[in-house]
């Protein structure tokens, strides 16, 4: 495996920090003066996004864009040190067009996509023109399973009729977010009957436009009292009617579009992970220098040097696990699919926990300061503590990657005795034939 990034994915980086330390970073106080005044979204964000498209920074993360589609056709390995890069601050991926739900939306439509529907859902999105929000998780199951999904899906005739709530679904607040695409269980009375036989191919995914009757916005959901301006959001669909040209790619292949959304998507949640933590050691070290507490500076204490340490260590071992996930999604002709699933996985769990150590240890080091909206630490921290459940809980992905490791074992079962020593083998002679 080679992770050296391409000489335009390196020239790139450099552009992107550069525009982010002249253009973005400048903006980020009145961010968030925006956001306490309920101004949303910042009046400041169009002239951002148009900026970066004329930069050449715009649509960085999709591989397959076609001729007449705007964009860099990065891999995902020279997509991953730039959305480190955006990660850093927390709002910034939306000036390049590569903000999560409307990268992961934009790879389903262009992989599942009629024609139709890319001209009227995709285009605008990769034009930064709307946003768009994926509704998946449910109050109600453990999401975790998408077989458990409550949430119904029947065809009437030319009709798709949904039925259910969904909640925590990012960016449902945004006045620019146009369309939900909502993954839903099969009705037992519709034209075409849930299949009880295969439990995988019970869901479909369906194109909901956001001003579709029956479709009510129930509350903006604080995570650890922090509330997003653009929402994770609680929803309920009571009747809800569209065509059945809304249906985005085949009934009954939810599940695994759902699967074939998640990879990459992965990757650039995990980098932009890292991205903060890299800030959050930076944050650190540099106040360990500067403060004194009975008459050392924290720098000079072993305990502090020694988190710093792990900190540093921690990051750059979770780098290269999801360097190593980006490139094997980049060669899936050299990656097994089963491996490259418990790979998917494993980049989560250690991104989340990564991130809440991180930033736990710079919090401290901070004092009470760490606890304030003046770093983003606090911010930071309260991220990381959702990731350990968001995208499904740690349980689940650790669940993956000890079957794939099973598995393995099962296959090689009996290989491993040759590493065994008896006692007959060790009073037996040994013959060493030069």
């Amino acid at each position: 495996m080679d992770f050296t990034h391409s000489p335009q994915a390196q020239a790139l980086q450099q552009r992107l920090q550069n525009f982010m330390q002249r253009y973005v970073l400048p903006h980020n106080p009145a961010w968030h003066q925006s956001v306490l005044d309920g101004t949303w979204p910042p009046p400041f964000l169009e002239d951002l996004k148009t900026l970066a498209r004329e930069e050449g920074l715009w649509n960085l993360f999709l591989p397959g864009l076609h001729p007449d589609e705007p964009g860099t056709r990065l891999s995902n390995l020279d997509y991953a040190p730039l959305a480190e890069t955006m990660g850093r601050l927390h709002w910034a991926s939306e000036v390049f067009n590569c903000s999560a739900p409307d990268t992961g939306n934009m790879e389903l439509l262009h992989r599942f996509a009629s024609a139709a529907q890319r001209e009227r859902w995709l285009m605008p999105l990769l034009e930064g023109r709307i946003r768009s929000a994926f509704a998946m998780s449910e109050p109600d199951v453990a999401s975790s399973d998408p077989t458990n999904l409550q949430t119904t899906v029947k065809r009437k005739g030319d009709t798709l009729v949904l039925n259910g709530r969904k909640w925590f679904i990012t960016g449902v607040a945004d006045p620019r977010c146009r369309f939900l695409i909502v993954m839903a269980r099969h009705a037992a009375d519709g034209d075409t009957p849930a299949d009880d036989s295969d439990r995988h191919h019970q869901h479909s995914m369906v194109i909901v436009p956001m001003d579709t009757p029956g479709l009510e916005v129930l509350r903006n959901i604080a995570v650890v009292h922090h509330h997003a301006p653009e929402g994770h959001c609680e929803i309920a669909l009571r009747q809800v009617r569209v065509p059945v040209d809304h249906l985005l790619g085949g009934w009954g292949q939810g599940f695994a579009m759902a699967q074939a959304r998640l990879g990459p998507g992965r990757v650039h949640h995990c980098m932009r992970t890292i991205g903060q933590c890299e800030l959050a050691l930076e944050l650190a070290a540099e106040r360990a220098l500067e403060r004194r507490s009975f008459g050392h500076y924290l720098a000079d204490y072993a305990n502090v040097q020694e988190w710093l340490a792990h900190s540093r260590i921690e990051i750059d071992q979770a780098r290269l696990l999801v360097l190593r996930c980006a490139w094997m999604l980049d060669h899936p002709d050299q990656t097994e699919s089963r491996a490259l699933r418990a790979q998917v996985a494993a980049i989560k769990v250690v991104a989340a926990g990564l991130q809440t150590r991180v930033v736990d240890r710079a919090m401290q080091v901070f004092g009470a300061m760490g606890l304030s909206p003046d770093t983003p630490l606090a911010q930071f921290w309260t991220w990381g503590r959702a990731l350990h459940l968001l995208d499904g809980p740690d349980e689940v992905h650790l669940r993956s990657v000890a079957r794939h490791e099973l598995d393995r074992a099962r296959e090689r079962m009996g290989g491993s005795s040759a590493w065994f020593t008896t006692p007959e083998q060790m009073r037996a002679p040994v013959r060493l034939d030069l």
